[in-house]
């Protein structure tokens, strides 16, 4: 498990790209027949992702953690953007077909996952926070999440946003997940832009040809900074970070947050004239 550290706003704004890419931006989550995590101490989310390819692939222990098992204290969200698989939670088959979610809760000892086929794995990704209480495993399907619609042509950011983990949907301690789909010809996920300082969020941006790569706008309000990424790759955007990004074609990404609330409207509005 790969460990990064908390970064301050007075770290960020002195960072070269190569310094902004190494502490912020995650790639090649989904190696075949492996698990990748990385632990960030920003909240302490961890971001994840598994590719079962012949054989099941199962969580293990980390001595990073400080605990018998992985779920021992934690909750965990995963939605599959591969092909069709299976997550085994406790001895329970759970089937997760593509753009499903899957929530397990804390306590859960045993999760593994499998691929029905081999040559169109599936691709599990996961977010899991710290949790405090255990509430049941739920199953989101694409159809079940809570939808909204929102943006406009005008500012080419019409888009809908898919909430899978979230108070609509399912009870968590502190963990939301969802996953918001650009409509054809929209190219920014949110602006005006914003921040949250009770809650910090992750991106993974995917949908994306490998010619088409999303410019994710971070940093403090008045000193922006920006990662270049390409498809199945992850930003960490701390609570001090504002996050919209845009891309050169339509793309979709899921968003996971962890923090003080769950109220995904509870933002820090920035007006775009006084970005810098």
């Amino acid at each position: 498990m790969e460990v990064r550290y908390s970064v301050s706003p007075k770290e960020a704004k002195t960072m070269t790209t190569e310094e902004m890419r190494e502490n912020f931006l995650i790639q090649n989550l989904f190696v075949p027949s492996e698990i990748k995590f990385v632990y960030s101490h920003v909240d302490r989310i961890i971001v994840g992702g598994a590719m079962p390819t012949t054989s099941p692939i199962a969580i293990e222990g980390s001595k990073e953690l400080g605990s018998d098992y992985f779920l021992e204290r934690r909750e965990m969200g995963v939605i599959n953007i591969g092909g069709k698989g299976t997550i085994v939670v406790d001895g329970q088959r759970v089937e997760m077909e593509t753009k499903s979610g899957l929530y397990i809760g804390k306590e859960t000892k045993e999760v593994s996952f499998e691929s029905d086929d081999a040559a169109n794995p599936a691709k599990f990704y996961i977010n899991s926070a710290p949790a405090h209480h255990v509430y049941p495993m739920h199953k989101i399907r694409y159809e079940e999440a809570n939808k909204r619609y929102l943006g406009t042509p005008e500012e080419a950011n019409v888009r809908t946003l898919n909430q899978y983990i979230h108070p609509a949907v399912c009870k968590s301690c502190q963990l939301s997940m969802g996953m918001t789909e650009l409509q054809s010809g929209s190219l920014w996920n949110t602006m005006p832009s914003h921040t949250h300082e009770r809650r910090m969020e992750v991106y993974l941006y995917f949908d994306m040809s490998e010619n088409d790569v999303v410019f994710h706008m971070m940093g403090e309000p008045q000193e922006t900074r920006h990662i270049v990424m390409q498809n199945e790759e992850a930003v960490i955007s701390p609570s001090f970070s504002i996050h919209s990004g845009v891309g050169t074609k339509a793309y979709t990404f899921i968003w996971g947050m962890v923090g003080e609330n769950q109220n995904f409207d509870d933002m820090d509005h920035i007006a775009t004239k006084e970005l810098r």
